[in-house]
């Protein structure tokens, strides 16, 4: 049976409404935030052949499809609301559909993120979701705010999705069992919504690590007007977090060679954590965020008045390399 636009939008993406949302279904789906609160909005698109691969499963594809959404929210400190779905796709596959929607929808609802409207479309799969939060006034993580002597952390673990991705493209080896655990990071990264909203009146400022962490910090310094050092030191062993999560890099990363934990933890891209600074004053208040978020986090330079961005030896020496992250259009 033929399924047209509607029907596919009916039987894949249709949910019921809830408090935030009214007239879904009309031209325009109507949110009300919170009184007093302020709209945090972001964007963000998925070309298959450019942020992934044809082989990718579907389900995975609809997580990140918002995660990297998410990401961004985490990154202003804004409360999810909704998103809307704009999607085109070569045919309507059910299976494919039917696993895109799955994975798309099962995270929506852990963060109370409701998909109000969109569009469908024939045409190469491209996935874009624009994505709406709230933050209270002064509260949201900007670019701007970061200031010479503040610390300078990084959450979660970098560097694995970077990995995954030399192995599909043949110039990386590993054993099954360890590809798929890098894998999984590239595929169903996880937005530090909760860490994000724990950080509000704690941090100065944040980025979403996407393209790499040197280069996403790089906009934090170029907007703030600042500079950087980078340590190296917590690149040389994992470091274990409360509950047992592993700390700024993985068993798996710290088992390569310097140079590649080098290139792939502070180039690598794809990481969605979150990078961000706060006053030295804040390091117990950051490190109950973390916990209360339960989301390790990992002290790994500061901000100097002076602007540029050096990264330190062991010894504290500049390192006489260059680190260059993703770029569309490079």
């Amino acid at each position: 049976m033929h399924m047209g636009e509607f029907d596919l939008i009916e039987r894949y993406f249709k949910r019921p409404a809830h408090k935030a949302v009214l007239g879904v279904g009309d031209d325009c789906a109507l949110l009300q935030p919170t009184a007093g609160m302020h709209l945090a909005i972001s964007s963000d698109m998925l070309v298959e052949g450019r942020h992934f691969l044809s082989t990718v499963d579907p389900a995975r594809l609809g997580h990140k499809a918002l995660a990297v959404n998410l990401s961004d929210l985490a990154a202003c400190g804004a409360q999810p609301l909704a998103f809307t779905l704009a999607l085109s796709l070569p045919r309507a596959d059910e299976a494919w559909l039917s696993g895109f929607s799955e994975g798309l929808l099962r995270l929506a609802e852990a963060h109370g993120c409701e998909l109000v409207g969109g569009d469908t479309t024939q045409g190469p799969l491209n996935i874009c979701i624009t994505v709406f939060g709230e933050v209270p006034p002064g509260d949201a993580h900007l670019r701007g705010n970061a200031q010479a002597g503040d610390d300078i952390y990084i959450s979660g673990t970098v560097g694995d999705a970077r990995l995954a991705l030399d192995v599909f493209r043949g110039t990386q080896t590993l054993e099954a069992a360890a590809f798929e655990q890098a894998r999984l990071r590239l595929e169903q990264p996880t937005p530090r919504v909760a860490l994000g909203l724990e950080l509000r009146a704690i941090a100065n400022a944040a980025i979403d690590v996407s393209d790499g962490l040197l280069g996403d910090l790089g906009h934090i310094l170029k907007r703030s007007g600042v500079g950087a050092h980078i340590d190296t030191t917590w690149l040389q062993a994992t470091q274990t977090f409360g509950n047992g999560q592993a700390a700024g890099i993985t068993p798996l990363l710290a088992s390569l060679p310097w140079n590649k934990r080098l290139d792939y933890a502070l180039s690598g891209g794809d990481d969605y954590e979150l990078c961000f600074t706060a006053p030295v004053n804040q390091r117990e208040l950051v490190h109950a965020a973390a916990w209360e978020a339960e989301t390790p986090v990992t002290r790994i330079g500061r901000i100097t008045e002076t602007p540029g961005l050096v990264v330190l030896d062991a010894q504290g020496q500049p390192l006489a390399r260059r680190f260059a992250s993703f770029d569309h259009f490079a």
